[in-house]
């Protein structure tokens, strides 16, 4: 009898160094503390993540990757506010690693008959393995993350725009060879590309300037946090921020629920068009991006999108290749790491998110 139990012993052991050389792999989803990691804003991921969130796009863009992190998973995606390139990236990008994405119009869900989202959250965790949502109130989707038990990716908020930033990251270091030594130009409405570009120049240490009108100018929180970490200039004159700039930036003067204010925002903006006269002030060898739609003769000339210098169209593909990256990373466990200062942390039985860490300003979202 006593030898019998030695040998039941023994098979204990063996099972105990298979899981161990299971873990060693790191094939599970990146978390902290057994909670999920969350991407709300660029500086939820650490400099390092961050540079190898890019290196995994430009392997996945080569086709050097061949993994399927998300086979058998499903990403849910949730949208308050209709998008072109935000469905279709996310939902190519979820098939092409092997896992399916689920449309969730927030008409079709209970979430828009008033469900609270945290009820949501935790229902909604038991089906899925991630959720990406484009909404109005960044709140919503930081009381997501809060209450929920899987992965969540911010598509857009009023208040911040992190994907389309790294896939214009991405597309900056494919054209330029990276950020290092180059000025970033944003003209315009200081809306939420401006506030995620003021991030990615905080956490990744690039000069910044940006030139918005008296009214529209970035959350001032964002501003000042990030300002400690990098040069970042902001000013009325838009010659001023595009003087020897490598990169210029602009987005459409009104954007998805400010039509009311199009007239308005129309006479604030007048001088705030990126022409081939403004671009001749930038360097030489500068690109010029938008992360679309793009409304021809307001914000930018047909002659400039249209023209050698733009990197619309890569920046635009971009979005697949970069938020692959973010699914693989934080659904797949591909990429690796160490919890940055933004993950979610436990707290009270309850995870706490610590993303933006700014109060939302009045609307100013994105298309």
């Amino acid at each position: 009898m006593a030898s019998s139990d030695t040998r039941h012993e023994t098979r204990d052991t063996r099972h105990e160094t298979r899981d161990t050389r299971h873990e060693t792999r790191d094939t599970r989803p990146l978390t902290t503390n057994t909670l999920p990691r969350h991407f709300l804003s660029i500086p939820d991921f650490s400099k390092p993540e961050l540079l190898a969130v890019f290196a995994l796009a430009q392997r996945m863009k080569r086709g050097d990757y061949k993994e399927k992190p998300l086979a058998g998973k499903t990403l849910g995606m949730i949208f308050a506010k209709s998008s072109t390139r935000t469905r279709v990236s996310f939902e190519v990008g979820a098939f092409q690693l092997g896992g399916h994405a689920l449309f969730l119009s927030s008409r079709d869900i209970q979430l828009g008959r008033g469900e609270p989202i945290r009820d949501t959250a935790r229902v909604l965790s038991r089906y899925l393995d991630g959720i990406m949502i484009r909404t109005f109130d960044h709140s919503d989707v930081e009381e997501l993350a809060r209450f929920g038990s899987i992965p969540v990716i911010n598509g857009l908020t009023d208040l911040l725009h992190p994907c389309q930033v790294m896939a214009d990251l991405l597309t900056i270091r494919e054209a330029l060879g990276g950020w290092d030594d180059k000025v970033v130009a944003w003209v315009g409405d200081g809306n939420n590309m401006a506030n995620s570009w003021i991030n990615a120049a905080g956490s990744l240490g690039f000069e910044l300037r940006l030139a918005c009108p008296k009214g529209y100018q970035p959350n001032a929180e964002i501003l000042e946090r990030n300002r400690a970490k990098a040069r970042i200039t902001l000013t009325t004159e838009p010659e001023e921020a595009v003087h020897g700039a490598h990169v210029i930036n602009t987005d459409v003067w009104a954007s998805m629920g400010q039509e009311e204010e199009q007239e308005q925002r129309a006479r604030a903006f007048q001088g705030y068009i990126v022409n081939g006269d403004l671009m001749k002030l930038a360097d030489r060898r500068a690109i010029f991006l938008h992360c679309l739609p793009a409304h021809r003769g307001e914000e930018v000339t047909e002659d400039v999108i249209e023209g050698p210098q733009s990197r619309v169209w890569d920046e635009a593909e971009n979005r697949l290749h970069v938020q692959k990256a973010i699914l693989a990373t934080l659904m797949g466990g591909r990429a690796g790491g160490k919890p940055g200062r933004g993950a979610v942390r436990a707290k009270g039985g309850t995870a706490r998110v610590t993303s933006s860490g700014a109060k939302r300003p009045k609307s100013r979202g994105k298309k």
